[in-house]
């Protein structure tokens, strides 16, 4: 079993659907335009922030989705070039653009449908400046790209980006592996769910209902 195993939980009961964690995830990885590492979803209706029903019995959730950095991750097992990793030290799954060779084989396999996004082109952006930490790597015309929980922030000792601006402080990030951190003290007294658990891959995502 590796050292740590990285991972997050989300309060699903207190999410205000404000998406801050999603434009804060964009700004620090000066994400191009039409890219989102992080996503806020409605269940409900077939639109966003519409519920589903006869009025007056609605019902309307949200959701944030992100990649779900696997403990047994799908995509690392079917990219031919190991552009697709998962870090063994911390369980962080990432990708290496410099290896990317644009098969989009991990897209395929990954269960959890939009959580990567594909650069057709080379990279747009509204601003005529770079956003985020410097530290960020640039981005590149046909390479896939995902969350990577702000690896360049985990370097530095401090936690994702999507984190800290949650106004419903809802977010949590820590060790899984360690009975004492905030987040596994989370799921062991809370209900919770994971995504697709069926397909065995264990995510390091952890919704708390």
């Amino acid at each position: 079993m590796a050292e740590q195993r990285l991972g997050m939980v989300i309060d699903m009961k207190g999410c205000i659907a404000c998406s801050s964690c999603a434009m804060a995830c964009k700004i620090e990885n000066n994400l191009p335009d039409e890219n989102w590492w992080n996503r806020v979803l409605t269940v409900g209706g077939e639109n966003r922030d519409t519920p589903s029903g006869t009025y007056p019995n609605l019902s309307m959730e949200s959701m944030t989705l992100a990649c779900q950095h696997c403990e047994n991750p799908a995509c690392t097992r079917v990219c031919p070039v190991g552009a697709t990793v998962k870090r063994e030290e911390d369980g962080v799954v990432l990708q290496d653009y410099d290896k990317c060779i644009g098969c989009r084989m991990c897209i395929a396999a990954c269960p959890y449908t939009g959580v990567r996004s594909f650069n057709w082109e080379e990279p747009k952006y509204c601003l005529p400046f770079a956003t985020g930490d410097a530290d960020v790597p640039s981005h590149q015309k046909h390479v896939v790209e995902k969350c990577t929980f702000c690896n360049h922030r985990l370097a530095k000792g401090e936690a994702p980006a999507c984190i800290e601006p949650c106004p419903a402080r809802v977010r949590f990030f820590g060790d899984l592996n360690d009975p004492s951190s905030e987040v596994s003290k989370l799921i062991s007294s809370r209900k919770y769910q994971q995504l697709l658990v069926e397909r065995g891959t264990n995510p390091s995502i952890y919704y708390l209902v």
